[in-house]
């Protein structure tokens, strides 16, 4: 039976892809929604994720068991029209830097529980994708075929338009926002430039800032949030597929013939204003886009047409922060450094949460009161 709530009024702070997703399941099933962002929609976090759509690599059983069913959310998206060009599924391409032993070890833990990993070769490379550079690749590099890649702007955009179909109140422009208690409940936010909405729930999804919007609850969740920096190139006939995850840069195809590039060697580089935003030398920049360049099989030069700076959401132990704060009942945090993958099935089990008031088990682990 699927749970209906026509009377439950929710107010979702933050226009990133989490708070987006949770307010469309919310509406979906059945709950008034407003969502609430201090400028437009998209215009954190999620607008500058390389969004690579995996559980590659070491983490607990529980994160990768909610990584893979938010990969198989997007495999039902990708299904349901497979000519977007901005979800996408054509693997995933990996290698550290000089650690043959290392790349052994972690293939061997992800076949261990059931990922999809192949180890593969500069002979053999060609096969997961001919636009990769042998000549740039390790010794030995793993291919993870079931990875896939998804454009958040693109993902936000279509999602908007369906909470618009549903007559989901969007304020955008609000400012900062705190929670508004009564007693000890939650009862709704206040915005710095579109005043008071009252509710019977409140989630918090305001990416790196969200520890920041939550303690003067009395609520302490660790930020380990780091400067990060998203690079998009110029139109090119570049024809890459996969993603790739190398040691001097990260990079994934993007829609319009562009590609989306980052890295964290250079985060070092990257200087605070004194107005909260961010600067890098365009030189940094221009190394970056070179190393990209060196992977695509031509060695063609990238050039960067944009960049965007500022905070990526990591909570302090590196682990999603979800769920219904025990201190503040009627709060909901959604705090996580794998937003893009775990968007869409974390809107879900989150909408389910808020509307039926019952713990979704996969959501056990990643509440705000491990931290004690």
């Amino acid at each position: 039976m699927s749970v209906k709530a026509e009377s439950k009024t929710v107010v979702v702070v933050g226009g990133g892809v989490l708070g987006v997703s949770t307010a469309l399941h919310l509406a979906k099933l059945g709950a008034t929604v407003t969502l609430v962002t201090e400028a437009e929609l998209c215009s954190g976090a999620s607008g500058r994720s390389l969004s690579w759509l995996n559980s590659a690599g070491e983490r607990s059983l529980e994160y990768h068991a909610l990584r893979m069913a938010g990969v198989d959310r997007y495999r039902t998206l990708f299904a349901q029209d497979p000519t977007r060009d901005w979800l996408r599924f054509d693997g995933g391409l990996f290698w550290p830097d000089d650690d043959v032993a290392g790349t052994h070890a972690r293939h061997a833990y992800e076949k261990a529980h059931g990922y999809d990993s192949q180890l593969i070769d500069p002979q053999n490379v060609a096969a997961a994708d001919a636009q990769v550079n042998a000549q740039a690749m390790a010794e030995t590099a793993i291919f993870n075929p079931g990875e896939g890649w998804v454009s958040l702007p693109h993902l936000i955009a279509f999602l908007a338009q369906q909470l618009r179909a549903l007559a989901v109140k969007i304020v955008e422009h609000a400012g900062k926002a705190s929670v508004l208690t009564e007693g000890q409940r939650a009862c709704g936010i206040r915005s710095e430039k579109a005043g008071d909405f009252r509710a019977d729930a409140v989630l918090v999804a305001c990416g790196p800032w969200t520890p920041d919007v939550v303690a003067p609850l009395g609520v302490d969740i660790p930020n380990g949030s780091p400067v990060s920096m998203l690079v998009t190139s110029k139109p090119g006939a570049h024809g890459l597929k996969v993603v790739m995850n190398t040691p001097r840069a990260a990079v994934r195809p993007n829609p319009g013939s562009t590609l989306a590039v980052d890295h964290d060697w250079y985060e070092k580089d990257i200087v605070g204003q004194p107005d909260g935003s961010y600067a890098i030398a365009e030189s940094v920049v221009q190394t970056l886009m070179q190393e990209a360049g060196k992977l695509l099989a031509d060695d063609q030069p990238l050039e960067a047409q944009s960049w965007k700076l500022g905070l990526k959401p990591i909570p302090g132990d590196g682990n999603p922060v979800l769920g219904e704060l025990e201190k503040v009942p009627g709060c909901f945090v959604a705090f996580t450094h794998s937003g893009a993958t775990l968007a869409l099935i974390v809107g879900e089990l989150l909408a389910g949460e808020i509307v039926s008031g019952e713990k979704h088990p996969m959501l056990a682990t990643f509440r705000a009161e491990r931290f004690g």
